[in-house]
């Protein structure tokens, strides 16, 4: 299945290239309901051309507006432990956020304001896979202080269609 993730992971330009016109948010909603539809239905259900929708994906996918990533839920590829997890650091967040984003089990990093510097999402192979994550990964990293983890129980929604309306 094909994904559009919206959210921009360019440093340089880190709340995309600015407000999209219509036309674009169209683009994307359409692969956001199926990322490996055709640019000629697409162009046909927005008033484009396939060569212009094909111009303006690029474009869209070029600025870090947009990537286009296959999806997969973790339950069925072998990682049964997903948790959250909340990261207070001391002194600057930055490099923390920086070495856990290198982590491959670490899906997502965000420097925050609140209860907590960090959140995380990591996903994980089982309890032993997680228990190491946050044991011997996490803490060990300097300038981590304290750990608070939210293991996922059930999922009941996930949803990847924002940042269009």
């Amino acid at each position: 299945m094909g994904l559009v993730a919206t959210r921009s992971t360019d440093p340089k330009n880190p709340n995309g290239s600015g407000v999209l016109d219509s036309v674009s948010k169209a683009i994307i909603e359409q692969l956001q309901e199926d990322g490996r539809r055709p640019y000629a239905a697409i162009g046909k259900a927005v008033g484009l051309s396939e060569a212009a929708v094909r111009q303006r994906v690029q474009k869209l996918q070029d600025q870090g507006v947009m990537q286009i990533v296959a999806v997969t839920d973790p339950l069925t590829v072998g990682f049964r432990r997903q948790a959250m997890v909340g990261i207070n650091v001391e002194g600057d967040i930055e490099p923390v956020a920086d070495a856990l984003a290198e982590m491959g089990e670490v899906e997502y990093v965000v420097i925050t304001a609140g209860s907590f510097d960090l959140l995380i999402e990591i996903v994980c192979e089982d309890d032993d896979h997680l228990l190491e994550m946050i044991n011997k990964r996490i803490r060990a990293l300097p300038g981590v202080r304290t750990t608070e983890s939210f293991v996922y129980l059930k999922l009941r929604k996930q949803t990847y269609t924002w940042g269009t309306r």
